[in-house]
């Protein structure tokens, strides 16, 4: 594995959301003198926070899976999650998730493989149940075959994976398993309820393609959706980095929030000063960048040329009155409304650029009330109860579909949840107030490639060792570190993301676990 070279003893990081924060902790861990620096006033970045009148709410991802890697990160500086001021608790969802479907019907997402068997019975038949244990065990085998070999470890060449034996043998495997065809249809030639099979399939969007699309390798994520478990912790996802931070801070390490960085200063092919806007200089000997692949250009990274971006997303954060979501037909933390189009809906958001990418038609959406789990995340008002609620629709990047989104936004809402009160969320339109409203402008203005939180799509030749690679060729001494470089895209990839980074300049080789994490049922 390619290292930094020469002295690495003062090192910085450039932003704390999860990548920068797990980076700096593995540093820190390490005997490294670590200084973090972030623009916002809180450390998280994509699983950071946005303040209401009266309550918080998470900015970004809310589905948690393999929490294993949040505590490998803190035993880099002795900490377990329970051992700080305040402890972080997570907690598994059961069910995972809530799918309802254009018919009404509905299917829980249990993570444990006698309940999910059983859900499956319920809502499908006996014979699907059968086939849903052959799927379960097909993922997992892809998984275990991916996981060590492929996403937790660092790439210097596509040759790695048949230069070195267990890389080798891994690679055998998958392709034993047909990892190199294509993820939908071999999920659709297992189960046969197209209900069902939306459920396993779905999960390539995260990786920015349509299920038919996406490399069956991808299987892992539904693996990891589906049978490794959903959490979520007290407090929220933005709780997780509050304590990643607090730990890092109590090991020693500097962390500096309101800091916007300018530049990097080199000398030859090694990093320097980091520059900040407030005029300041840090000298260091390594830089760990975790921005965004959008906006890495102003630090002297030149990204490789032809990068497409995976589909975008519209969000709105706000609050609910309680009494009026306790009327909806689901109440789950996580529920996932399908429309009745499927493939049409992703040939419209995952639309490769210039391709004619649109809004959906028949949209499917993602509602997460994450009072139910934590009930500490109600608000009590003069009018009432009323919950933190946010309602995320996919759409297209703003390559494949350059729209006004500054006259579209709050239209485009509007005709969303006239669409959900149509499915049966009675008051959704009158009642839910909308905070803060993103969309691919709001994605772009923060420095996020063609206006996706979801960065770089992982087609072939931006996936494995054929993604931007998070040692670059310019410079000997910054490492790039996030979802736009190896491994990918979503919260475990973003911690592991971060822990790469650090191997790259301390010479780590060893993974933190013998196996990759393994669901507890």
């Amino acid at each position: 594995m390619k290292t930094v070279a020469g002295p690495t003893d003062r090192v910085v990081v450039v932003g704390a959301g999860l990548s920068g924060l797990a980076a700096a902790l593995y540093l820190t861990g390490a005997g490294r003198s670590v200084t973090l620096l972030e623009r916002a006033d809180h450390p998280g970045g994509r699983v950071g926070r946005y303040r209401g009148p009266d309550y918080e709410i998470d900015n970004g991802a809310t589905v948690l899976t393999l929490p294993e890697l949040i505590t490998d990160a803190l035993a880099a500086v002795g900490r377990t999650p329970e051992s700080g001021p305040v402890p972080l608790r997570i907690h598994r969802l059961a069910p995972s998730y809530h799918a309802r479907f254009a018919d009404d019907s509905t299917i829980r997402v249990f993570a444990d493989p006698d309940a999910m068997a059983d859900e499956v019975a319920r809502t499908c038949g006996p014979a699907e149940a059968n086939r849903y244990r052959r799927l379960r065990d097909w993922l997992a085998r892809v998984y275990r075959a991916e996981f060590t070999e492929f996403m937790d470890t660092n790439f210097d060449s596509p040759l790695d994976m048949v230069r070195y034996p267990r890389k080798r043998a891994a690679l055998v495997d998958l392709v034993r398993l047909g990892g190199f065809g294509r993820l939908g249809p071999r999920v659709g030639r297992i189960l046969t309820d197209t209900r069902l099979a939306r459920l396993f399939t779905f999960q390539a969007l995260y990786a920015g393609m349509a299920p038919a699309d996406a490399l069956a390798v991808y299987g892992a994520i539904p693996h990891m959706d589906t049978s490794l478990g959903v959490y979520f912790p007290e407090g929220g996802m933005r709780a997780i980095a509050a304590t990643m931070a607090e730990a890092f801070t109590a090991a020693g390490g500097v962390l500096r929030l309101n800091t916007e960085v300018t530049g990097i200063d080199y000398e030859g092919r090694r990093a320097r000063r980091v520059r900040t806007a407030d005029g300041h200089a840090l000298d260091c000997d390594a830089v760990v960048l975790t921005a965004d692949i959008g906006s890495v250009e102003r630090f002297g990274v030149r990204p490789r040329r032809g990068l497409r971006a995976a589909p975008s997303a519209v969000v709105a954060h706000g609050t609910i009155p309680a009494e009026i979501a306790a009327t909806w037909p689901i109440q789950a933390h996580h529920t996932i409304d399908f429309g009745a189009a499927w493939d049409t809906t992703f040939d419209e958001i995952a639309a490769a650029p210039r391709r004619g990418g649109r809004l959906m038609r028949d949209p499917s959406l993602l509602l997460t009330r994450p009072a139910l789990t934590d009930p500490g995340l109600y608000i009590d008002r003069p009018d009432g109860r009323h919950e933190p609620f946010s309602l995320l629709a996919p759409c297209p990047n703003l390559e494949s579909a350059p729209l006004d989104w500054d006259r579209l936004a709050r239209p485009y809402l509007r005709e969303l949840l006239e669409v959900l009160e149509t499915r049966g969320y009675r008051g959704i339109a009158e009642h839910f107030t909308v905070d803060h409203l993103d969309t691919p402008r709001t994605w772009r203005a923060q420095g996020m490639i063609a206006g996706t939180p979801f960065s770089v799509a992982h087609i072939f030749r931006q996936t494995g060792p054929f993604r931007p690679r998070n040692f670059p060729k310019f410079s000997d001494n910054v490492v790039i570190a996030g979802c736009g470089t190896t491994p990918g895209v979503g919260v475990p990839t973003a911690l592991l993301s971060g822990k790469l980074a650090a191997n790259r300049i301390t010479g780590a080789t060893a993974v933190t676990r013998d196996e990759p994490p393994a669901p507890a049922g």
